[in-house]
């Protein structure tokens, strides 16, 4: 009793200890705040950070909205409310970045009414410390609190304004949001909440629809990718052409801009049970700016996304996760992007970003397209001027930023966390068409001289796609007799159906159409001869009499699926069942007769007469199973080959040799 009386107290220790430790995911976010002067301080409380064995320190980023259609990306941000309203809501949003545990839940925090100051003749929204959305200059700019994750809630601000350069003192118009790309079978965000401050009113998109984005040199195009780069001009885009690149669509009413106020459309994310999994897979969200005024154009704004596993602000993505193997040859060029972050307390001057060349890629096409922080090559920058080298050491190619300086995220006196990114974006074209399997690449980066980063491993997978073919083969069993059907010798057509060039493993689909078959073969009977027997009121003497069957039969043979191997693409093997079904049969008896006849004068007349019996009619009369192995030799992936095919019939015990020609397109 007492052993066990001190194992249950231990055991109660033990799990007490576990929970003290071990920090729950399940703990909201704790918001504290306080004003003086009219402004408002605001800090937060959060569970610990659980680093990942390997990965630099776990940290958090923030996002706050403040319940007055403002927001700030700082950890404990400075505010001036200009409301009058009794009450309002501020919430955190707070992402974990390089911890293995779930997002801190947000949990509003009401503050009853709020210490205001007098608002401003012009309606600006005053955000702490002038944080900027407008980075690329247009009327209209979006941005998230972290990249979407399945299973986690995602924020994005949605600004519009009205720029000075529209020359209007006042826009009425329409802001629409659109998302969930048709390409993905399933649905990757859910619009849980929308959070507008301006009267902003839900209106129906249909009537705009034919709304065209005008764009002209003058006038460029706001295009957001995951580091929000500047794209160029497009002529002339309608928007239902945009939409339909989405299943779903939202858009509001706004009335009243005026000249350089920014508004700012609060839209919370939630990603759906069915979001892709592929944490290489990249993801679309577009914003709409109509404006009712004809000389001010619409514009519009798309984020890139990508997928995650875990918050990581260092990350290697590929434009184009799934390619289609039939148009992939030499020449076709894949683009990258490795993302990276200074997460330090201090400038990074040396940025090496190294990243391991896959072996079907040609190291001598690599083309530099962009980065951040723009540089120029090294090779026409002078000396100690900011600039971007390009290495090649074996399989791997290094990108080195020398003499820049990239703030960190930690680092006294720095509030933007987007002045801590940067990226290199390059294209590389293949040797030759490669082979149809997963490309892999990853990247290192090292920031000075501490330890390197890895990236996840960006992977270009090809679509499946669909190879039909033609198959003409000798010695297939097509016939129904009593003898062995898989004896029979017949020149067949066929059609099959395949993934296209697979590499290794693949299924394949067999079908063979038959035109009517015919058989006619004598059945065994009892003759009594020298029988008298009337013919049209003449008699006969019967000399022989036999009975005939005479048997057509439509066959529908096919190959439901068997399993492929190609050990190479000169040969490849396979196993699988052929089943042939009888799909019609007709059964047609006939008596046939010779006969003698004796005429007045003496003279003997031999004749033969037939008669047609009974015949029978039946419909899928038969279903046969054969198993089979065979080997392929010639251009077993895409092409004509040659194969010899070994056929088994459990049912009568039987074996047969077949040959066949088939050419894959």
């Amino acid at each position: 009793m007492k052993r066990i009386c001190t194992f249950l107290i231990c055991y109660c220790s033990f799990i007490q200890l576990n929970a003290q430790v071990l920090p729950s995911d399940t703990v909201p976010v704790i918001i504290h705040h306080q004003t003086e002067n009219g402004v408002t301080k605001f800090t937060s409380e959060l569970r610990p950070l659980r680093p990942i064995a390997g990965a630099p320190a776990p940290f958090y980023t923030y996002f706050w909205e403040f319940g007055d259609g403002t927001f700030s990306f700082e950890e404990s941000p400075k505010h001036i409310y200009t409301t009058t309203k009794d009450s309002i809501f501020v919430r955190l949003f707070a992402t974990n970045n390089y911890d293995d545990g779930k997002r801190p839940p947000t949990r509003p925090k009401p503050i009853i009414r709020p210490p205001a100051l007098p608002k401003p003749a012009v309606a600006k929204p005053m955000v702490a410390f002038n944080y900027n959305l407008f980075k690329m200059g247009g009327n209209i700019e979006m941005k998230t609190n972290c990249m979407p994750k399945p299973g986690d809630e995602m924020m994005l601000v949605f600004g519009y304004r009205n720029k000075a350069e529209n020359g209007q003192q006042s826009l009425n118009g329409t802001i629409a949001i659109m998302y969930n790309d048709v390409e993905f079978n399933k649905n990757n965000f859910e619009l849980a909440a929308v959070r507008t401050y301006h009267n902003e009113k839900t209106t129906d998109l249909k009537p705009l629809l034919n709304s065209a984005f005008h764009r002209q040199s003058q006038t460029p195009v706001y295009y957001a990718s995951l580091t929000n780069e500047l794209a160029l001009p497009i002529e002339k885009v309608l928007l239902k052409d945009q939409t339909k690149a989405f299943k779903n669509h939202q858009s509001w009413k706004f009335s009243d801009l005026q000249q350089n106020e920014e508004r700012f459309v609060f839209m919370q994310f939630k990603t759906t049970p069915e979001m892709l999994k592929d944490t290489n897979a990249v993801v679309r969200i577009s914003g709409a700016f109509i404006p009712d005024h004809p000389l001010v154009e619409p514009e519009f704004f798309t984020l890139e996304l990508q997928i995650v596993a875990s918050h990581d602000p260092n990350k290697m993505v590929l434009r184009k996760t799934r390619m289609n193997y039939r148009l992939t040859g030499k020449n076709r060029e894949l683009t990258y992007k490795v993302r990276f972050q200074n997460t330090g307390k201090g400038p990074a001057k040396k940025i090496d970003v190294g990243v391991n060349v896959a072996e079907v890629f040609d190291a001598s096409t690599i083309k530099v397209t962009k980065t951040k922080p723009e540089v120029l090559n090294c090779d026409s920058a002078y000396a100690n001027q900011s600039c971007l080298k390009t290495l090649m050491k074996g399989d791997s190619v290094h990108f080195v930023f020398s003499n820049i300086y990239l703030p960190g995220t930690q680092q006294k006196g720095v509030n933007d966390a987007d002045s801590t990114q940067g990226f290199v974006e390059y294209k590389i074209r293949f040797k030759e068409k490669p082979p149809k399997l997963p490309i892999k690449s990853g990247a290192a980066i090292v920031f000075d001289k501490n330890e390197p980063i890895y990236t996840n491993r960006a992977t270009c997978k090809f679509k499946m796609g669909l190879s039909p073919g033609i198959i003409v083969g000798y010695g297939f069993p097509f016939e129904n007799e009593n003898t062995n059907y898989t004896s029979q010798k017949n020149l067949v057509l066929g059609a099959t159906l395949s993934p296209y060039a697979s590499h290794r493993y693949y299924w394949q689909a067999e079908l063979y159409l038959n035109s009517f078959r015919e058989n006619t073969y004598l059945v065994p009977t009892t003759t009594i001869i020298n029988k008298d027997t009337l013919v049209n009121d003449t008699r006969y003497q019967i000399l022989d009499k036999q009975l005939y069957t005479t048997v057509k039969v439509a066959t529908l043979n096919a190959v439901p699926a068997q399993i492929r191997y190609n050990l190479n693409k000169y040969v490849g093997v396979g196993l699988g069942a052929l089943v042939g079904i009888d799909i019609y049969q007709k059964a047609t008896n006939e008596l046939r007769y010779k006969l003698r006849t004796f005429s007045a004068n003496g003279v003997i007349t031999d004749i033969d007469f037939n008669r047609q019996a009974e015949s029978k009619k039946q419909s899928f009369s038969e279903i046969r199973t054969s198993f089979f192995g065979d080997i392929q030799l010639g251009l077993v992936r895409v092409g004509p080959a040659i194969g010899f095919r070994y056929l088994y019939d459990p049912k009568t015990n039987t074996n047969n040799m077949t040959t066949y020609v088939s050419w894959k397109f």
